[in-house]
């Protein structure tokens, strides 16, 4: 029914935000992700989802399409419900929940709060294939790079290196190296350790 506002930001919190349109103050629910990418001017474009239930009408606001699309993919599953899939969204980037899905990665997806080991399986054997054909994603290269990416973080947890410290540099390396094979993540990561 709403499907995007355009107006002057009057509150901005964390978790929601008050867009003023035309003297109307529309209260959006937003994820982490959508808040530090909100513009520092008064005039925001949100793109929104209109969640009704018998309790609640509640309006969700997205920065982009990619997010909001991310989004009701998750609510589509069972057991997934819009506060869980907005938690969803503030915990990893729409880019990161994609590439979860697609790799079939269930550690990824339960280390979001609320989602349990079924819910996170029942995740990936709903969407998985949605979103390979909605986002264009290679299922191939995603699975050879989460290879690449955990013998890497193995190799250097061999080495005496924090996994957790590891991680995040292994991933900054992979950002920009996308293609990057196991000896070459490693070494670039050993630059920045």
């Amino acid at each position: 029914m709403i499907t995007q506002i355009r107006g002057r930001l009057v509150e901005k919190n964390p978790t929601e935000v008050v867009v003023d349109c035309n003297g109307v103050g529309y209260l959006l629910h937003i994820s982490l992700n959508t808040f530090s990418s909100l513009p520092a001017a008064e005039n925001v474009v949100l793109y929104t989802h209109l969640s009704i239930r018998e309790d609640a009408h509640t309006l969700f606001g997205f920065i982009n399409k990619t997010e909001r699309e991310v989004f009701k993919l998750l609510i589509s599953v069972s057991g997934v419900g819009p506060s869980i899939a907005r938690t969803m969204c503030s915990s990893m980037t729409s880019e990161e929940i994609q590439n979860a899905i697609a790799s079939e990665n269930v550690k990824v997806i339960q280390s979001v709060k609320g989602i349990g080991a079924k819910t996170a399986q029942r995740v990936i054997v709903d969407l998985k294939d949605k979103i390979l054909k909605t986002f264009d994603i290679d299922a191939i290269s995603v699975a050879a790079s989460n290879t690449n990416k955990d013998e890497a973080l193995s190799a250097l947890e061999v080495l005496g290196f924090q996994r957790k410290q590891s991680d995040k540099i292994v991933n900054a390396v992979l950002k920009e190296n996308p293609e990057a094979t196991v000896e070459k993540i490693i070494k670039l990561a050993l630059k920045n350790l």
